[in-house]
């Protein structure tokens, strides 16, 4: 039935995504690494985008639902506290990134799992969000193609700069690929916070 997958692959987004923050926070306890550090705040800023947008999506899919306006102000509402949160975020840590210092990065292996179990993951949703919107066109769908999208290059860009402070902590490239790593990660989530925000007060497609 139309609708239905989406219903299905949010939860089990929900699902897959839940693991990350607690793992990588897990290994803040063990590691110093500003990019860790910047990637456990995405990580839970991200969740919490999820879990809003699966709860928008169920109630614009369930019949009796709220009139055209409200649902609309509902989504807009949702979109401008997500799409904050996450420049709040990333506006916080760049500053982190710049004020870290030069302090031994202790272990970022549990962070470095993560990165690289996200690139395979998070490309699976992109292309998974990407098929359903083609096929079912939604404006909750859409966001999630481009959420993931995202998600999978800034993993990317992630797993390179822990794989480097992994294996060369001392190297004197390791503070500037830390810096470089957070700083990608605080670009990202201000740029998705701003495009969530300008999307929400648009709004125009039928979900």
């Amino acid at each position: 039935m139309k609708g239905q997958s989406g219903e299905r692959t949010l939860p089990f987004s929900v699902l897959l995504s839940s693991p990350g923050p607690i793992v990588v926070g897990a290994g803040l306890l063990i590691g110093r690494s500003s990019t860790q550090l910047a990637d456990f705040i995405r990580r839970t800023a991200e969740l919490a985008a999820i879990v809003v947008s699966w709860a928008v999506y169920r109630v614009l899919r369930r019949g009796g639902e709220p009139d055209s306006a409200r649902r609309r102000r509902l989504e807009r509402t949702a979109n401008g506290f997500v799409g904050g949160a996450m420049c709040l975020s990333g506006a916080a840590m760049l500053v982190l990134a710049l004020f870290s210092g030069g302090a031994e990065k202790g272990n970022v292996i549990p962070g470095l799992v993560i990165a690289g179990l996200g690139v395979t993951t998070n490309g699976w949703f992109w292309f998974r969000y990407r098929t359903l919107d083609r096929r079912e066109p939604s404006a909750i769908l859409a966001a999630q193609s481009r959420l993931y999208r995202a998600k999978t290059l800034v993993d990317g860009c992630v797993t390179a700069a822990l794989a480097t402070l992994a294996l060369a902590p001392a190297s004197p490239a390791a503070r500037y690929v830390d810096l470089g790593g957070s700083a990608a990660v605080a670009l990202y989530m201000v740029i998705s916070g701003v495009l969530i925000v300008r999307g929400g007060s648009r709004a125009e497609r039928t979900v």
